[in-house]
């Protein structure tokens, strides 16, 4: 899409935003990617950053979703993506099925602490970072997860008649959003993060705002199927972290609290065919089929430097 017809279509891709988002509703590598823009947090456990969703670059949806599992066994840990993300069966979630329907209650933790995650990525343009001045006025790559998700989701789509719907990652439309985390019980919270009020991005002209958008960086490569492994090659993994049958170990320090491990009938761990199809996203708008660090975890780069060691 040529940044002219960005410009064009930013009305009317907020409605296409909202259909994407109301169909969601319904019921690896251990090396440091520079792209990744990262919060971090102070002494006190408190952090802060202003940033800026931007839009689409393939024609498609302005985040990708991707499904992993990060959990611990005797022989290792397992930290892989799961083919859940591309509609197809996992060895995890097969697993897990099994573990449930024996109707054992070890069993049915053991496949709770085995549930499958979902993190977003987005480009973003990063505002104001206090602790890394240096990133400030730059395009990064940012993953998220449900409770961040669910901020756009809100702005896009408000509860109340009074509340002015916005399209986050627009760029003349859109809203800086204020990421504020504090520690809640030992964990990550994003529950203070907010939209600021619409407008240009940083007051910019179109020529700056079209030098912004030509630095972004295609999302296609998280969802390309030849970036995942195999089902026999995870289900080999699979086996020797587990050692045929044992309990798997999370750090739970990593985990938000208000993430929880739910229900095990949840689509979260244990995706129906249908479920698994519909969490593809395949567009944007009237070709979006469907599309949810983990809510606040700070995402699985603790556990990708693990998975290097093995």
């Amino acid at each position: 899409m040529s940044f002219a017809s960005l410009k064009k279509s930013s009305g009317s891709s907020f409605a296409s935003l909202s259909t994407a988002i109301e169909k969601m509703n319904k019921p690896s590598g251990s090396k440091v990617d520079e792209r990744l823009w990262k919060p971090e947090v102070d002494k006190s456990g408190n952090g802060y950053a202003v940033i800026r969703f931007l839009p689409e670059t393939d024609g498609d949806l302005p985040w990708a979703q991707v499904w992993s599992h990060a959990f611990q066994g005797p022989g290792g840990w397992y930290i892989e993506n799961s083919l859940t993300t591309l509609g197809q069966k996992d060895p995890v979630g097969e697993l897990n099925r099994q573990l449930w329907n024996s109707g054992i209650d070890a069993d049915k933790e053991v496949a709770r602490k085995q549930k499958r995650k979902l993190s977003y990525y987005s480009n973003i343009y990063v505002v104001r970072d206090p602790l890394h001045p240096e990133n400030e006025g730059k395009v990064f790559l940012y993953k998220y997860g449900k409770k961040i998700h669910d901020k756009i989701v809100a702005a896009a789509q408000p509860q109340f008649e009074d509340e002015t719907p916005i399209n986050p990652f627009d760029f003349w439309k859109g809203a800086d959003f204020k990421l504020k985390i504090t520690k809640v019980a030992g964990f990550w919270n994003y529950d203070k993060s907010e939209f600021d009020r619409p407008g240009t991005l940083g007051g910019f002209s179109d020529a700056e705002l079209e030098d912004i958008y030509n630095k972004e960086y295609s999302l296609k490569e998280f969802t390309d199927p030849s970036n995942f492994k195999s089902y026999e090659e995870l289900e080999t993994r699979l086996s020797m972290v587990l050692n045929k049958r044992s309990t798997p170990r999370v750090d739970e320090s990593l985990e938000d609290e208000s993430e929880g491990r739910g229900s095990f009938n949840s689509p979260d761990i244990t995706p129906s065919a249908q479920s698994v199809t519909g969490s593809v996203p395949s567009g944007f708008g009237d070709r979006v089929e469907s599309v949810q660090q983990s809510s606040d975890e700070p995402d699985l780069s603790y556990f990708e430097d693990l998975a290097a060691e093995l």
